[in-house]
């Protein structure tokens, strides 16, 4: 009898450990690495954006900063912000003085449905940026073909490093940088890009504004759970 208890009880351990192990394996990790800029390489995953694509004069470049004793490098996306207009400009815009910086569209979709905060480590020089998710088009309005766009502000620090943690569910919806007054929900499950950009005016409470230089470095962009805002 002990002999047949000492298997059943073998039996029921293994058990006990395999159902463990499958649940472990289903749970996603805490966090997520979306992006790196720790190579030129990285880099190529972006593309650069502002308003002289309209006749504006604001310019931005995305690098790779000087490293040192095999330390890796961070991105560096920095530019001028300018309102003014080109003279031989043909475009009316109301609104100049911006730049970005947006990741090219993932292969097919990313699922971030298990997290609920984005958190950036990043280096700036006191100004606020605007970050930005793009998901699947699911409103399907007559003539909009554009991503659905979630937008939050990003106050950066000047000159330490610092990690910003933005909750997803202060992501707000927008159409053309203006804030969508409806009631909807992120679609986390279907992301197909991020950006970082910066304007001239606008922003959090005693954040650096005006034209001029902006600088911010770059180390990662993750997703993570907190479990604060589930």
């Amino acid at each position: 009898m002990s002999r047949f208890r000492s298997i059943w009880q073998a039996s029921l351990n293994a058990t006990k450990k395999a159902l463990t192990w499958n649940l472990e394996d289903l749970m996603p990790p805490a966090e997520r690495l979306i992006f790196s800029f720790n190579s030129k390489e990285e880099l190529k995953k972006w593309h650069l954006y502002s308003d002289s694509e309209y006749g504006g004069l604001s310019s931005a470049s995305l690098e790779i900063s000087e490293v040192d004793n095999g330390l890796k490098g961070t991105g560096v996306f920095s530019g001028n912000l300018s309102v003014d207009l080109a003279e031989d400009s043909k475009w009316n815009i109301s609104r100049g003085g911006f730049c970005g910086m947006r990741s090219k569209k993932f292969d097919g979709f990313i699922d971030l449905d298990s997290y609920d905060t984005i958190a950036l480590k990043l280096r700036g020089d006191g100004r606020s940026y605007i970050s930005t998710i793009y998901t699947e088009n699911w409103v399907n309005s007559p003539g909009q073909l554009e991503d659905n766009s979630w937008q939050a502000f990003v106050h950066v620090p000047k000159d330490n490093w610092y990690i910003a943690k933005i909750p997803l569910a202060r992501y707000l919806p927008t159409w053309r940088g203006n804030v969508i007054n409806a009631e909807m929900e992120m679609n986390q499950a279907r992301i197909l890009g991020i950006s970082l950009s910066v304007n001239a005016e606008g922003g959090v409470p005693g954040a650096r504004t005006g034209t001029g230089d902006f600088k911010v470095e770059l180390d990662w962009i993750k997703a993570i759970r907190t479990g604060e805002y589930t």
